[in-house]
């Protein structure tokens, strides 16, 4: 766990304004802590409240949570996010995911053939800050995504992202187990 303060403030409960102090309850209450990330977005009401309900409204999506991870450690791979890379390790680790799941998400692989098209897909739009062409959407579609399941990925990148976008500016502490590098040995 880094010692390093965050170039943006972290804003806990006591120095929290009202609507701030009700966000980090919130994410309190489902996620059982309030990690780093959250709270330097803390620093923006609106900027909490916004990501909250953007990952909220995923989150009751039709994307299976391994999925969800599998595309949050991808996206951060992606971005050279540190943070979320760690973060999204520990909630995959979590959901069952063996190291090798974890590292092949990262590198947009997977075992399954349909979570592989998905991964790809999310790789695409990644990478290339959203442009795909024909053929790769149809690639991901004769994989029997649906345009809902598709426009649900875009969702998880445009959140991933943010939350990848914020961690590089506000350079939290880390408060999550470090990934292991990707050349290391799954174990």
């Amino acid at each position: 766990m880094s010692r390093t303060p965050s170039r943006i403030p972290l804003v806990t409960d006591p120095a929290a304004s009202p609507d701030a102090a009700a966000l980090l309850e919130r994410t309190r209450a489902a996620l059982g802590r309030v990690p780093n990330l959250y709270a330097a977005l803390a620093n923006s009401p609106a900027a909490l409240a916004g990501y909250l309900g953007f990952r909220e409204a995923l989150v009751h999506g039709l994307l299976p949570q391994p999925l969800r991870e599998a595309i949050a450690l991808l996206v951060a791979e992606d971005n050279a996010c540190d943070y979320c890379v760690a973060a999204h390790t520990y909630r995959g680790a979590r959901l069952g995911m063996t190291p090798d799941d974890l590292a092949r998400a990262r590198r947009a692989d997977a075992t399954d053939a349909r979570t592989a098209a998905a991964l790809a897909f999310v790789h695409t739009i990644s990478r290339g800050r959203g442009p795909i062409s024909d053929d790769q959407l149809a690639r991901a579609r004769a994989t029997g995504w649906t345009d809902a399941e598709l426009l649900e990925m875009i969702g998880h990148v445009a959140l991933n992202v943010f939350s990848n976008y914020v961690n590089h500016v506000a350079a939290p502490p880390l408060d999550f187990p470090p990934a292991p590098p990707l050349d290391a040995p799954a174990r």
